[in-house]
């Protein structure tokens, strides 16, 4: 098998796509159905601390054990003489540190931090306890670092829940940084199993509220939040629903496709529906397990899938017949001077009129970083803008040539049908797009020069942001650099968009984000417009 087969091979059976924010059934072509899930991502983690013997309580015999805190159902009482510090609190306020911290240790709860602290977290404990609240089951989950899921008879074997200790002593220092009343700091825990497919029963934690769901899995990763304003822990599976940016606005809200994407069209409307992706490499991706190509194209029932940054060489693309099963249309370019840099590619099921690759000028085509396909109602534009570089050595390029170049090249389509310009168009042009406008001010991708470039060429020349159009004040973000962890906390940028003409526009039905798939630092999105 040569390595041109290996890569298609690798493609289709690569690389499994975790449960859909949005699912999609619909019948080929134009006649289609376009749904958001209500499927929510699966929470696997649990704690069983059964048979651990706790450390006496103040005042009580120093050979007398305590029951186990947690259970699979249901907490046992504690020892601790709620009622006393419901009707004195300022017993615990009287209380030392040290003091404070066996109490707290004696029922289980984490005693670390200055007396503030524990005096919060004890009487939260108590609160909670009187009002009948399985607080214990909460906090356990979000605290308890060493936490062992519970085995259920024959149906779950060896499956064990670690803590990556890296980001938990990051999450530690952003605790101590942040200072602030309410403050909130996340780490990941990692449920790993050692069979995959397992059918796990595990104790789900929703408003105070405990609830026994199973479901079968081979791995999950959970964000958990510790909100120390009210002690109470936060278990956060989808990072991009939490409000990340460095200056929020009072009107701003985080991107949640669960609830944010519009009905679907009935089926007897004509449609069509366009995907984007910048892979930052698709050798790369076909490298990770857990995803294939063809499980997105079934997932997500794309008309039209576009690729940028593919890095591949003009000699593999040419014995590529076809990429993905249901999709013979495949259109490459690559770059022609730098091996292995850029590339571009439109997939598509329906069969384009023509296709065009480049600009038609020479000083801007030696990248491969065009590719037009015509459609019967629109032309299509696979693009990805140059990044300005380290030291924005490119950046008097990208505003004085190629920006104005792709504009007018756009122009002069529109006037035979409408232009739809979709891909990695490395800006962020508004400070809701970025996650610390502050801090990049002279970043590629946000400068003053940039941004203003963006804005004339492309919105003050009859092209619509499709995505900020339709949600004005929602924060969502297309990329997370891999430094610092940046996607699990949505500390990002929104740099892929769709550009429609003004005459098209107003058929948009859905432009949106797929922030749940992985495999590259840039994420998914998607236009459904009607047809």
């Amino acid at each position: 098998m040569n390595q041109i087969q290996s890569l298609q091979l690798g493609f289709k059976n690569l690389f499994k796509v975790a449960p859909g924010i949005l699912r999609v059934s619909s019948s080929m072509r134009s006649k289609r159905n376009v749904s958001s899930s209500s499927n929510s991502l699966p929470t696997t983690s649990e704690d069983n601390r059964t048979g651990k013997k706790l450390k006496p309580l103040m005042g009580t015999k120093p050979n007398q054990q305590k029951e186990p805190l947690l259970k699979e159902r249901a907490v046992e009482s504690s020892p601790v003489e709620i009622e006393g510090f419901k009707d004195d609190p300022e017993k615990i306020e009287k209380m030392t540190v040290q003091e404070l911290r066996t109490t707290l240790r004696s029922i289980g709860v984490p005693a670390k931090g200055r007396k503030p602290e524990l005096v919060s977290a004890l009487k939260l404990f108590v609160d909670q306890k009187i009002n009948g609240e399985s607080s214990q089951i909460e906090e356990e989950q979000a605290f308890s670092i060493s936490a062992k899921s519970v085995y259920e008879e024959d149906q779950v074997q060896n499956v064990s829940t670690v803590l990556e200790a890296q980001e938990l002593k990051r999450s530690k220092r952003r605790l101590k940084q942040s200072g602030g009343e309410g403050s909130a700091v996340g780490f990941n825990l990692k449920a790993v199993t050692t069979k995959q497919k397992l059918s796990i029963k595990s104790v789900g934690v929703s408003g105070g509220k405990v609830s026994q769901t199973e479901t079968r899995t081979s791995s999950e990763t959970i964000s958990v939040k510790a909100d120390y304003k009210s002690g109470m822990p936060l278990v956060e599976t989808e990072p991009w629903t939490v409000l990340a940016h460095k200056k929020p606005q009072k009107h701003w809200i985080p991107y949640n496709p669960r609830t944010m994407r519009p009905p679907p069209l009935s089926s007897d409307t004509k449609s069509v529906k366009l995907m984007s992706w910048n892979v930052n490499g698709l050798r790369a991706l076909l490298k990770l397990e857990g995803f294939s190509a063809l499980e997105l194209a079934q997932r997500e029932d794309f008309d039209v899938l576009c690729l940028q940054e593919t890095k591949l060489q003009e000699k593999d693309v040419e014995k590529i017949a076809c990429l993905i099963d249901g999709y013979p249309n495949n259109f490459w370019t690559c770059s022609s001077g730098k091996l292995g840099y850029s590339g571009t590619a439109i997939i598509s099921r329906m069969k384009p009129l023509s296709v065009r690759y480049g600009l038609g000028i020479s000083d801007h085509d030696g990248e491969g970083r065009l590719v037009t396909a015509e459609f019967d109602s629109f032309y299509l534009i696979c693009g990805y803008v140059p990044n300005s570089g380290d030291g924005l050595r490119r950046l008097t390029y990208r505003i004085t040539q190629w920006d104005p170049s792709l504009s007018s090249y756009m122009k002069e389509l529109e006037k035979s049908k409408p232009v739809i310009l979709t891909g990695d168009l490395n800006c962020a042009h508004q400070e809701i797009d970025i996650y610390d406008p502050a801090g990049n001010r002279r970043s590629a991708g946000f400068t003053d020069e940039e941004r203003q470039s963006f804005e004339k060429n492309f919105l003050s020349n009859g092209f619509v942001d499709t995505f900020r159009r339709q949600h004005p004040g929602v924060v969502g973000y297309t990329y997370w650099g891999y430094r610092h962890g940046a996607r699990k906390t949505n500390k990002g940028w929104r740099l892929d968009y769709f550009l429609a003409s003004e005459s098209i526009a107003d058929q948009v039905h859905d432009s949106y984000i797929v922030p749940d798939i992985h495999g590259s630092d840039h994420c998914p999105i998607g236009l459904v417009l009607n047809l």
